[in-house]
């Protein structure tokens, strides 16, 4: 039976990269993959997944009006069909998340998510909420604070490399403009 999985974690843990491996680990057993990631994502090109350490592959690109199920659903009808991998998945809404479920559970081909959990006030995004509510597995990748210690949290920058601490959730942006802390790093960054 397949399952969906959620691989969560501050910034620069290697959410990209872990899901590019998984996705070549299947297509080198011959087995294909359907990379999903979200449109509004555009720091290395619309419909690309793109790691740090210079790994990239082609993604499929959804809005969070689409319906996964049919999505997958269609392709399926197309190809075989042996993973889906979501990169930003804390993009997703609610009923994507639980879209994500039924093609687990009717289609029978695992899911894994990738996102983060918090966004840069230290609250949840929707789509993460529900990853880490409805996921069979969850697994956290770990990110290191300048201190050494784990990154729990996201700090936002302006342009000058001070803490925002309002604004829209969303806001894309990369190393110059995040940074991963540990909480109390986290609270130091915002003056409390």
């Amino acid at each position: 039976m397949a399952k969906l999985y959620f691989y969560y974690s501050s910034m620069n843990a290697g959410k990209s990269t872990a899901l590019l491996q998984s996705s070549y680990n299947y297509r080198e057993r011959g087995m294909n993959t359907l990379v999903l990631a979200p449109e509004l994502d555009d720091r290395h090109g619309v419909g690309k997944v793109a790691s740090r350490i210079g790994l990239e592959a082609e993604a499929t690109v959804f809005t969070r009006q689409d319906d996964l199920f049919e999505l997958v659903s269609a392709r399926r009808q197309r190809e075989p069909l042996h993973c889906v991998l979501i990169d930003e998945a804390q993009f997703l809404s609610k009923q994507q998340v639980f879209e994500l479920g039924e093609i687990s559970d009717r289609l029978d081909i695992p899911v894994l998510a990738y996102g983060l959990r918090t966004d840069f006030q230290g609250e949840p995004f929707e789509g993460s909420k529900y990853l880490l509510a409805w996921a069979d597995n969850l697994k956290e990748l770990k990110a290191i604070c300048h201190c050494g210690s784990k990154a729990t949290m996201v700090l936002r920058l302006d342009a000058q490399g001070n803490a925002v601490r309002e604004g829209s959730q969303v806001e894309i942006g990369g190393n110059d403009r995040y940074v991963s802390m540990c909480r109390r790093h986290f609270r130091a960054g915002l003056g409390e």
